[in-house]
Parts: C-alpha cells; sequence; structure tokens
C-alpha cells in the first residue's frame, strides 16, 4: 500500500500582504507628487484672469455653427505642453463649442462654461491636438485667443467629421473677417 505523501506550503500570506503596501505605497506618493504639481501650476498661472461667461441673450440665440465633442482643454499658446490649469480651463471634458456672431461658447460637462469674445480670438487652425488628447492629422480644431494679456490655445474635437467642418469653416470666415476690421481700422 502506498501511502500518500501530504506535502505542506509554507503560508506566504505575509509576503504578499507587504508586497500589497508596498504598492500601495508607491501609488499614493505618486498621487500625491501629481496633487503638488497641479497645485503649483495653479499657482503659477493666478495672474491670468477668469474668461468671460456666456452672455445670457446668446443661450437662447441659434448658432452659426456649433459641435459637440470633446473640449480638449486650453494650453498656452507658446507650448501645446503646458495645460492652464486654473479657472478649470485645462481639464478635458465633453462638450459643445458654439459659434456666434459675438464669439464662440464652450459649454463643458462638469466644468465651467465660457465665452470667447470675437476680438479675442487670434487664430483658428487644425492639428493632432494638444497635452492630454492626440488623434489623427488634422482632427482637432485648435482656436487661439487671448486671455488678458496671455495668449491660449483651446482644442475641440468634434464627434462627427461633418460638423468639426462646418465649424472650423464658420471660424475661419470670422477671423478672415476680423482681420480685415482690424487692418481697415489702422490705416
Amino acid at each position: 500500500m502506498l501511502i500518500p505523501l501530504l506535502t505542506t506550503q509554507a503560508d506566504r500570506t505575509g509576503e504578499y500582504l507587504t508586497y500589497l503596501w508596498v504598492a500601495l505605497g508607491l501609488i499614493t506618493v505618486f498621487c500625491l507628487l501629481i496633487w503638488l504639481g497641479w497645485r503649483n501650476r495653479k499657482r503659477r498661472q493666478a495672474t491670468l484672469p477668469a474668461p468671460q461667461e456666456i452672455p445670457a441673450h446668446l443661450l437662447e440665440r441659434e448658432p452659426l455653427a456649433a459641435a459637440e465633442g470633446m473640449v480638449i482643454g486650453t494650453v498656452s499658446a507658446a507650448d501645446y505642453l503646458d495645460r492652464i490649469a486654473v479657472h478649470q480651463l485645462g481639464l478635458r471634458t465633453g462638450g459643445r463649442v458654439e459659434h456666434h456672431t459675438d464669439g464662440v461658447a464652450v459649454f463643458r460637462a462638469g466644468a465651467r462654461n465660457y465665452f470667447i469674445p470675437a476680438p479675442s480670438i487670434t487664430s483658428v487652425r487644425t492639428d493632432r491636438g494638444v497635452v492630454g488628447k492626440f488623434v489623427e492629422r488634422d482632427g482637432a480644431i485648435i482656436i487661439g485667443w487671448t486671455l488678458g494679456e496671455t495668449a491660449v490655445e483651446t482644442a475641440f474635437r468634434a464627434r462627427h467629421a461633418q460638423t468639426n467642418t462646418e465649424l472650423l469653416n464658420s471660424l475661419n470666415e470670422a477671423v478672415t473677417s476680423e482681420a480685415v476690421k482690424k487692418e481697415s481700422t489702422t490705416e
């Protein structure tokens, strides 16, 4: 008769718990460093003024063009990796961008909506994106504008290509006509 050999395995629960606590400690340290970096960025950008609220009369008016999609965020115009942290401008959210004759209304889910007045818009172009979201070539609309004295860019990616094209064309026409107005007043 064969007697089965009983093998005993060592209890490794303590070893596994040690690994768990080390991993949780590292995750906590990384999260703390991210939070400190964001807080310091907000402190450095504290001099930037808050963007304008969306005027009430625009809420009832039909826009020239509009698109729903993702508001990628706002960055410094000099560096597309320098996210604007103050006033929730750098947050990536779902939203809607509407072009009106007065300017651009940016509606964001879970973040503060804001308005870009037409005279503040300096450029409109397409690109691959900005910090936080990169897409296919010319997949994001980049709206260049001035916030106080600082040049910034807001990136938006429409959900549908058709609305993206309509919004881009409408914004380009507005920027071109605004540039003509500025040139005629300086002459």
